[in-house]
């Protein structure tokens, strides 16, 4: 039997089956519709239908989702698709898909493949960060997803910015009700604010940290507090947990610069007279997350 993998991102809804050996044989996405719950699910069960009309089978279904399922109420809690939040979301697929559905956090889809046979392969302790419309976290030890008795371990995007300047104080406000979250400060959108705020320009990443590389100056201010403000998330992790590996998936992990710039800052903040934690991009890259809500499933 086919496991197929749901990616639920803020900007697009990823479908891969795997076949018993763990070989991809199919793929399909779509955007994800903004702001309709309704929406989103009739997005899902299409993908499914297409893929699984495509293979001429059946399989087990696995979602990767911002934010968790709350273990008081089963409904959905902390994502930052705000329409999903406080809806019965597995639930709700597995009536429409007609089977059981297994749910996880996409951070932890990412770590679970990344932990298996990606980046974070043969380490003991790996944690795994999603830069992109949000910032997502999730802790592997010795290759067992850590969860926690809230749902919520390695959700390290709404601790606070640590060691903030004066002048990221107090910090933007955040969805989940407070202010100057790390998630407002390393998320996608946080760049480009930022850049806007300091330039009255409106530019994706991806353009930003190109044109930086080029010699842009307004361009590299940009990036350099963006580097900054990622190291000392990254540092408060380190000195929390001390991982052997810090994998990163999401968009903002494809700018090549961060691996580089980043260890070189962190050091600062990290209690220890140096600091042997590998910054590493996904292996699976796009895929991790979609490749490790497939294998919610094991091969039986």
């Amino acid at each position: 039997m086919v496991r197929l993998g749901i990616d639920l991102g803020g900007t697009k809804i990823e479908v891969a089956a795997l076949d018993e050996s763990g070989r991809e044989v199919a793929r399909r996405r779509a955007a994800t519709p903004q702001g309709s719950y309704r929406a989103i699910l009739a997005t899902i069960a299409e993908l499914v239908d297409r893929v699984e009309t495509e293979l001429g089978t059946r399989g087990s279904v696995g979602i990767g989702t911002p934010g968790a399922l709350s273990r008081a109420t089963g409904l959905v809690k902390n994502s930052n698709s705000l329409c999903l939040n406080n809806r019965p979301l597995r639930e709700d697929m597995e009536r429409l898909l007609e089977r059981p559905v297994r749910m996880a956090n996409d951070a932890n889809c990412l770590i679970l493949s990344e932990a298996a046979d990606g980046a974070g392969a043969g380490a003991s302790v790996v944690f795994g960060v999603i830069l992109g419309t949000g910032v997502g976290g999730a802790l592997s030890v010795e290759g067992r997803v850590l969860i926690g008795a809230n749902a919520i371990a390695g959700e390290w995007g709404h601790n606070p910015l640590p060691w903030p300047r004066d002048e990221e104080r107090p910090g933007p406000a955040c969805y989940c009700g407070l202010r100057g979250c790390i998630e407002t400060f390393v998320s996608g959108p946080a760049m480009v604010r930022d850049h806007g705020e300091a330039t009255a320009e409106t530019l994706a990443p991806q353009v930003i940290a190109s044109r930086a590389e080029a010699g842009d100056e307004a361009c590299r201010g940009t990036m350099g507090r963006y580097m900054g403000r990622l190291a000392r998330s990254l540092a408060h992790v380190i000195n929390i947990v001390d991982p052997d590996v810090i994998v990163l998936g999401g968009g903002l992990s494809n700018i090549g610069s961060i691996y580089a710039e980043v260890p070189l800052l962190w050091g600062e903040h990290v209690f220890s007279d140096r600091v042997d934690t590998r910054l590493l991009s996904a292996k699976h890259g796009d895929s991790s997350g979609v490749l490790g809500a497939a294998r919610l499933w094991p091969v039986e």
